[in-house]
């Protein structure tokens, strides 16, 4: 036994057997990205560099680094297929229109849910029906009745500080339609709906449709590193999580409250 462990050991430090590790660690559990666009603002800000959780959602093919060439043809997108990204998580896929390149945006909606965008708000009723809905929201979401359905009107703003939109996108026809009325639309079952969390300044769901299971890749697991614009490391993201991160925001929304409301006071 020991001498197998030596000669692993020996292995590990040579070049192939770096990587060979180096390849598997991609591959099967976490892969470096850069945020490149402000769509996931304030969640996620340009320049995040982070880690995805690669088998958060079962285990996607490998693909050849660089290239995105797939190493095992003739898959689904998985090799094993796993946990299924649940309404509310941020996730890591394919973009449907070009597999090459990924996309990072918050799942809004799971097949066989229904949703629709009205004045820029979004409406979701959930596949599991009215009783669910009443269950689950009655006493911490606002409830609207259309077409005899209950829809919950933006569902994840209070849990997500992150979720926000731009007062000066209006809908004057200078912008995009689906920014501000799209739908409704039901979710096949076995793709997701995603939505970027800066809500008017993202490309999503809303305008390439919703994104099969087989182009999940994983979930962003924490901050390694994080710049802004002017070449300024943000320390005070590094090796957070995206939950880590919310609930600063949430406690910094408090403080800002907080202020605020003492200011019209006079106590300052």
């Amino acid at each position: 036994m020991k001498q197998k462990l030596l000669a692993l050991y020996r292995f590990s430090n040579s070049w192939p057997g770096t990587i060979i590790i180096v390849l598997f660690i991609i591959f099967f559990i976490a892969q470096a990205f850069r945020i490149p666009s402000g769509s996931m603002r304030d969640s996620l800000l340009v320049g995040d560099h982070l880690f995805a959780k690669k088998f958060a959602y079962g285990i996607p093919t490998p693909h050849l680094p660089f290239l995105e060439i797939p190493l095992i043809p003739g898959t689904d997108g998985h090799i094993y297929d796993g946990d299924t990204p649940q309404r509310g998580d941020i996730v890591i896929f394919r973009y449907p229109r070009d597999t090459k390149i990924h996309y990072v945006k918050r799942c809004v909606a799971i097949g066989g849910d229904e949703l629709f965008v009205f004045e820029k708000d979004l409406y979701l009723h959930h596949k599991e029906g009215d009783e669910y809905i009443k269950k689950s929201y009655t006493f911490t979401h606002e409830l609207r009745e259309f077409d005899g359905k209950l829809w919950v009107k933006n569902p994840y703003m209070k849990d997500h500080a992150g979720i926000h939109h731009d007062r000066h996108v209006v809908n004057d026809g200078r912008f995009a339609a689906p920014l501000f009325n799209f739908g409704p639309y039901r979710v096949p079952e076995g793709e997701y709906f995603m939505m970027g969390d800066n809500r008017d300044h993202s490309n999503d769901s809303r305008f390439w449709g919703s994104v099969p299971y087989g182009l999940v890749e994983g979930t962003p697991w924490f901050i390694y590193f994080s710049i802004d614009d002017d070449w300024q490391i943000r320390w005070d993201r590094m090796f957070k999580t995206p939950t880590d991160l919310e609930s600063d925001a949430i406690l910094q929304r408090a403080i800002d409250a907080r202020e605020a409301e003492d200011l019209d006071h006079g106590l300052y």
